[in-house]
């Protein structure tokens, strides 16, 4: 240090750059504020936008059959049975996703964030820890949901996005009684153009539905602007469902219940009608 001291030039130049390094590791620290929340629609696909007869123009009022409606019919049942999969299913760590974004996380001493509450389900009321990680490639979570005199901290969900979050993953395990990798969800989305996808599969080894999926997108095709293409393994059968979000004609294409390969139409009316050329 005496040496450094009768060489002022050299020892203000050593004192200026650990100055700078500390400054630079401290702005750059990835924990020093909570990383975002994933989008909900990265974690939870939409059945909402199919049309429903609620929503069908009628020709007039109380027109409720269903014997001209056989295509949309044969496409809504389809959504409609994977719709209540999903929701019996996967009812508790959804609900414990979506409360996430009532409440505000601690950062951990391990440098992490978690945020930790309650939520019901019905009567059942449980207790969520989800833990996220923020780091130059992108935020990692992890789900931790507990039951009272039930189970505790079972990891029922992780995953990972990059840090614009315009895509990801998440692995859920099956329930706490089989703590086995389940379903897993591929998300895309692109904000400034407004279109995103998202794909469940059933990845449970030994399961009869193992490999079979749902996959959900809104795009700008013309002119169907949505789809659903449902798989089941067990038959090697592909359902492919489109539709326009703002007329509600659409199409559904199924080799195994229409004994061909065409596309089966509807109009706006949900009616069978011929598919244009």
């Amino acid at each position: 240090m005496n040496e450094l001291l009768k060489k002022p030039g050299l020892f203000f130049g050593i004192i200026l750059l650990l100055s700078i390094f500390s400054c630079s590791k401290d702005s750059t620290a990835p924990q020093e504020t909570p990383p975002e929340l994933p989008p909900r629609t990265s974690f939870i696909m939409d059945f909402t936008d199919f049309p429903s007869l609620e929503k069908a123009a009628f020709p007039k009022a109380g027109d409720m059959t269903l014997q001209t409606r056989e295509n949309w019919g044969w496409a809504a049942a389809n959504v409609v049975l994977w719709n209540t999969v999903i929701t019996v299913n996967l009812i508790v760590p959804v609900t414990a996703f979506l409360a996430s974004f009532n409440h505000q996380p601690v950062r951990q001493s391990e440098g992490h964030w978690m945020w930790t509450y309650t939520f019901n389900v019905g009567n059942d009321q449980y207790t969520a820890e989800l833990h996220g990680t923020l780091s130059a490639d992108g935020t990692y979570w992890e789900m931790y949901i507990s039951k009272q005199g039930v189970y505790d901290k079972f990891l029922w969900y992780s995953g990972g996005a990059d840090l614009a979050y315009t895509h990801g993953e998440w692995t859920l395990n099956k329930d706490p009684q089989t703590p086995v990798p389940y379903i897993e969800i591929a998300w895309n989305r692109n904000v400034q153009d407004s279109t995103a996808d998202i794909r469940y599969t059933n990845v449970m080894e030994d399961h009869a539905d193992v490999g079979s999926f749902i996959f959900y997108g809104v795009t700008h095709e013309f002119p169907y602007d949505m789809f659903y293409e449902i798989y089941a393994q067990q038959y090697q059968n592909s359902t492919m469902i489109e539709w326009n979000r703002d007329v509600k004609e659409g199409r559904v294409r199924d080799p195994l219940h229409f004994e061909n390969n065409l596309w089966h139409c509807w109009n706006e009316k949900l009616e069978d009608t011929e598919c244009p050329s």
